[in-house]
């Protein structure tokens, strides 16, 4: 009998270190994490290790505080599977009923120990009355171990690799610590084959719910192979180029997901716009009460994922892997970012370029021309003035004059923009009755004023600066009769917030491939170059003002065809009398 009871005293020792052990480690886990979850893990290991701490004590039934130690270390026996059922229902409650009815049976056999008369000594026999507690112990242990096993064992089935396997871990050490206890509590002798069995199974148990609860580095490493391969695969297809945003979402958003175990996953970039997202993301308005939101911010985004509530406590090296692979694509989002931006600044300047190139070309095209003509008209009136007649001296005076219009025209275009773009043109809004004011533009702009319908209230009132209106007007009624046909109509209206003025034309229209380099300067279409004159910069400065106002011009096909040019300002001040 002496290698049994050898055998025996091992294992209690063993067990007395491995659970004081376990204790210690979800206290040290809880200080660090202050969660819920760690709350109640540390609540029922530290009750372990206490109770073995305190089995070391004599317990003689002689002894009142002896006897009191006793009874403690069964109220801790007894309240350890409890303690441990609410460590599962920390991730996902297990129903009021339930819950209630467990407490109520916890309570009662806590004070049914304490109300016990004595606990019979190893050897002794056992009074029945004894009998009955063993038997109420037993079956509470039984309950709380089964529902907690049951639980975590199911639960670990749609976690990744390493969550399920701790958790499994935990199940299958609850309910080897059950039969282990079940042994102990049938046999009577300390030292016999039973005894044996129920301290082995305990030490069994004790390493289970280490390994569960805190696996070594490298076997957790193991465990997660593949996912982390995947993960690895992932941080590589970042080094390489990539054309957009969502081309980078898409290359890691599933591999992150399976990291973690994640239901749906997303990626917002720097401006918080989503460019990409993987399985069912939540509607914020009915999110299901199985998937917890976890934000995590990176550089250049956020990564939000959606996740079972057991993975921050059994995955919480994984979420610092996906943590890492978040900043890793946070940082290859603000390259492409970056890229794209680099793009269109380049795109950009070749367009300046080009406008820039087009202006040179054109502008020197259009001062040659009527540069030529008055140089030539002035060099005929400087050698044959005396032989012209006074028709011809008539006719050369005109052209003189033309081209002189044309030439101050657009050396003034062009001053207007060079303003424009300096900022130098003061806008001074004032209340106007805008009638007479389009009725006296018009009249100056239109090659024939009678073609133009002006639809117009006489009480129409805006609040605008007087020259820009000017500007604006003048420049789309000439460019409605110059590029397309009359009947051309003008239309105003004010309301609380915008005044818009409208001047839409029966001809062709804007060629749809033309119409996003409309309001760029110098640009004509093939069109509008071969059939009128012109210099392309009428519509730029026509937007500018209206920009310089705080408003804009738009364009867009009339019904059933032509061009629609609307004028859009923002109203200043209310308006309440009519001015101008």
């Amino acid at each position: 009998m002496r290698p049994l009871h050898d055998a025996v005293q091992a294992f209690r020792y063993v067990n007395l270190v491995a659970y004081t052990a376990l204790g210690l480690v979800t206290l040290v886990y809880w200080r660090r994490h202050r969660e819920r979850a760690a709350k109640w893990a540390a609540a029922s290991f530290g009750s372990l290790g206490l109770l073995e701490l305190l089995s070391l004590l004599p317990n003689h039934p002689h002894d009142l505080a002896e006897r009191a130690v006793g009874r403690l270390v069964v109220v801790l026996l007894v309240l350890f599977p409890y303690l441990l059922f609410r460590f599962t229902t920390a991730f996902r409650s297990a129903g009021s009923r339930l819950q209630n009815a467990l407490f109520l049976l916890t309570a009662t056999l806590i004070a049914w120990t304490v109300a016990l008369p004595r606990f019979p000594q190893s050897g002794e026999s056992r009074p029945s009355w004894f009998v009955a507690y063993l038997a109420v112990f037993t079956a509470h242990w039984t309950v709380l171990a089964v529902v907690s096993a049951t639980r975590l064992w199911r639960a670990g089935r749609q976690q990744p690799t390493v969550a399920r396997r701790r958790m499994r871990l935990l199940g299958f050490a609850t309910a080897t610590l059950t039969l282990a206890l079940i042994v102990l509590v049938v046999t009577n002798e300390a030292d016999s084959g039973l005894s044996l069995a129920g301290q082995a199974g305990g030490s069994v148990s004790v390493l289970a719910f280490l390994v569960g609860f805190e696996p070594p580095r490298l076997l957790r490493l193991s465990w997660r192979g593949s996912e982390q391969a995947r993960l690895q695969g992932a941080v590589a297809s970042l080094l390489t180029f990539a054309q957009s945003q969502e081309e980078v979402a898409a290359r890691v958003l599933e591999p992150a997901a399976a990291i973690v175990g994640a239901r749906a996953i997303a990626i917002r970039n720097a401006e918080g716009r989503v460019v990409g997202s993987w399985g069912e993301v939540p509607d914020g308005s009915d999110p299901p009460s199985d998937a917890q939101p976890i934000d995590l911010d990176v550089p250049g985004g956020s990564l939000v994922v959606w996740t079972s509530p057991y993975a921050p406590f059994f995955g919480d090296e994984e979420l610092a892997l996906l943590r890492t692979l978040g900043a890793l694509t946070g940082l290859a989002l603000d390259r492409v970012r970056l890229y794209q931006a680099e793009h269109e600044t380049r795109v950009a300047l070749e367009r300046a370029n080009e406008v820039k190139t087009n202006f040179i070309a054109l502008a020197a095209h259009e001062l040659r021309t009527p540069m030529t003509v008055i140089h030539g008209f002035v060099t005929t009136l400087y050698h044959l003035s005396d032989r012209l007649d006074d028709g011809q001296r008539e006719s050369v005076r005109e052209a003189l004059l033309q081209q002189t219009h044309r030439m101050a025209n657009l050396i003034e275009q062009l001053l207007d923009l060079s303003r424009l773009d300096a900022d130098a043109i003061d806008i001074a809004p004032e209340r106007l009755r805008v009638l007479p004011h389009v009725r006296e533009i018009v009249a100056a702009a239109a090659p024939d004023p009678d073609a133009v319908d002006i639809r117009v209230g006489d009480g129409t009132v805006a609040v605008i600066d007087r020259n820009a209106l000017e500007r604006v007007l003048s420049n789309l009624v000439a460019n409605a009769f110059r590029y397309g046909r009359p009947p051309v109509i003008v239309h105003a209206e004010q309301s609380d917030r915008h005044f818009r003025l409208t001047v839409e034309d029966r001809g062709v229209g804007v060629q749809p491939e033309f119409v996003p380099d409309l309001f760029e300067r110098f640009t004509r279409s093939d069109s509008s170059r071969r059939s009128a004159t012109g210099t392309g910069l009428g519509l730029a400065i026509a937007r500018s003002y209206a920009r310089a106002h705080g408003g804009d011009l738009l364009y867009e096909a009339a019904r059933p065809h032509g061009a629609r040019f609307q004028l859009v300002l923002p109203s200043r001040v209310p308006v309440t009398a009519a001015e101008g």
